[in-house]
């Protein structure tokens, strides 16, 4: 059974699934500029939970057992799948593509034009970036998006330049300034962010494997 506080605002259009939970405070299905209310359909899937204070625009479709932390900021004609979760005060921004099984920590950055392939991993105050040039006279018009691959890892606190794709299960190491593409399985940092290892090579301080 559905929970839905009486101080959410769910707009026109909007279609949730069954049991979900809507915390205090909560925007669904907000028109972006230059729309009216209803005119984009959103769709929320079942056993969603999104905690007080998010906002999520109109035309966003986002599958089942999604979970978004407080003062979460979604807008408007992502497509995300199941078994998503967004921490706290992350932002993500338009048209982007989130896969199945994806989890993204507090206070990350996913820009337009973004795709997070399956189950891959942000972690807390990373930064996806698209613009090439900020504020140059035709910006806009040269967005490039990042893509992280399957099953990969983001480090706390990095950096991701434009245009730049991330491997399938590859680790980008914390504070790291990732400038061109990594290949698939390994492990990068610094600043420029190079190639150190093998993700297969890690192991614990007790020898066993930390990934198959």
């Amino acid at each position: 059974m559905s929970k839905i506080a009486d101080t959410a605002k769910i707009f026109r259009n909007v279609h949730l699934g069954e049991n979900v939970i809507i915390e205090d405070y909560v925007i669904i299905g907000i028109p972006p500029m230059k729309k009216k209310e209803g005119e984009l359909k959103t769709v929320v899937g079942d056993n969603a939970v999104i905690r007080s204070h998010s906002v999520i625009y109109a035309g966003n479709m986002i599958g089942d057992n999604f979970q978004a932390g407080n003062n979460v900021n979604i807008r408007e004609e992502n497509v995300i799948g199941n078994n998503v979760s967004i921490g706290t005060k992350s932002v993500v921004e338009f048209k982007t593509k989130i896969e199945d099984n994806v989890r993204i920590h507090s206070q990350a950055f996913i820009p337009e034009y973004s795709e997070l392939k399956e189950g891959c991993w942000i972690g807390p105050n990373v930064v996806l970036t698209n613009a090439r040039y900020p504020k140059s006279l035709r910006s806009k018009e040269f967005l490039e998006g990042v893509v992280v691959g399957r099953n990969a890892k983001i480090g706390a606190n990095s950096t991701i330049l434009p245009g730049v794709k991330i491997g399938d299960n590859t680790l980008v190491g914390a504070g790291s300034v990732v400038t061109r593409d990594v290949p698939k399985g390994k492990v990068v940092a610094g600043n420029p962010a190079k190639v150190i290892g093998d993700v297969k090579s890690l192991k614990y301080p007790n020898g066993e494997k930390a990934y198959d």
